[in-house]
């Protein structure tokens, strides 16, 4: 079996594009503009919901040190990212372990986390925070998520903003067994896995057009579990595999070391063998945008001259100003999951 030594190379044949470590943020390619993995070890928290640790040494409002394996981030704290805008895209943020506390400028708030998504479009421009309540005093409070930011083309880079959540419990999963009864599991976020058909994403999406082949799924592989990946429906599709846990993975034949990104052609249906620790993976694949693409900070337009405007519309508007008290709202300790819709309506997970 042959064996992928290098992983930085380009790999010419097989279902093997290319390979790349994995670094901050992970490489992604259109009409993905980014993708970050936060796996924060958090200790106990406080009275406060913060670190029940000193935060010495940390530079706060900009700690991503990773001290003692988590960071504040731009929290000074609860850790997390207080108020921040966005236009030009789309953010999809699946919650592995732990809890986020956001509220954004159309006045919508919600705490998710446990597998839950929330995917947000800031279209012409929305103003949100994302705080990471440690909300256990007894226990430690660890947090993993994706956070995958999604273009939006030209048409739709002015439309309304847009609040989605997709709950856990409701989110398809598809479960498949070898035939030596070993599990692959997919979590179907967005793109059709088969006759798993994903909940509805945000009416301007990308993903929302048939045609563009947009899929996001998380795989859980057991120890030597076997499992094709179809091939995508699009000639032009671009997929990328993240290997983010486990130790090697066979890609048809081919043995690879953990972690990296594989970009694979998506062509071809694509023979997994997860290895002796099993293997997780996040598919990140769509078919390109394939427009310029001019990005200052938080905002991704077509041209600099849209950049220049939207800096302005921020100063001149705030994108609806801020209606909270703080640039760092989080909920009661006590709080369950929720979200708080713009019109008022409050969702609860259907358990």
């Amino acid at each position: 079996m042959a064996t992928i030594t290098d992983r930085a190379a380009s790999i010419t044949t097989g279902a093997v594009l290319a390979v790349q470590p994995l670094g901050f943020p992970w490489v992604t390619a259109d009409p993905f503009l980014f993708c970050a993995y936060h796996d924060d070890a958090y200790p106990r928290g406080d009275a406060r919901m913060a670190p029940a640790a000193s935060l010495a040494g940390r530079d706060i409002g900009q700690d991503f040190s990773r001290r003692d394996g988590w960071s504040m981030y731009h929290g000074d704290a609860v850790p997390g990212f207080p108020a921040h805008p966005h236009r030009g895209f789309e953010t999809v943020t699946i919650v592995r372990r732990g809890l986020i506390d956001h509220s954004d400028s159309l006045g919508a708030t919600a705490r998710f986390g446990a597998g839950d998504v929330q995917w947000v479009t800031a279209g012409r421009g929305i103003v949100h925070a994302e705080m990471f309540p440690l909300v256990r005093q007894d226990a430690d409070n660890p947090l993993e998520l994706f956070q995958i930011w999604l273009n939006l083309p030209a048409a739709d880079k002015m439309a309304e903003p847009h609040f989605t959540m997709l709950w856990n419990e409701q989110v398809p999963r598809h479960l498949v067994r070898d035939d030596q009864g070993r599990i692959t599991e997919i979590a179907v976020i967005a793109g059709a896995l088969g006759d798993v058909q994903p909940l509805a994403p945000p009416p301007h999406s990308w993903a929302a057009r048939a045609e563009s082949d947009v899929a996001i799924w998380t795989l859980q592989m057991q120890a030597d579990a076997l499992w094709t990946l179809p091939a995508a429906t699009g000639e032009d599709t671009r997929r990328t595999l993240y290997f983010f846990r486990g130790g090697s993975v066979a890609i048809d034949g081919e043995t690879v070391q953990g972690p990296c990104a594989l970009s694979l052609d998506a062509t071809r249906d694509v023979r997994l063998q997860a290895g002796a620790e099993g293997a997780e993976f996040l598919l990140l694949q769509g078919r390109p945008i394939a427009e310029p693409v001019a990005q200052y900070g938080p905002f991704v337009m077509n041209t600099q001259a849209e950049i220049m405007q939207a800096m302005a519309d921020y100063r001149r508007t705030q994108f609806g100003g801020w209606p909270f008290a703080g640039p760092a709202p989080a909920h009661p300790r006590e709080t369950p999951r929720f979200a708080r819709h713009p019109d008022g309506r409050v969702e609860r997970p259907q358990t």
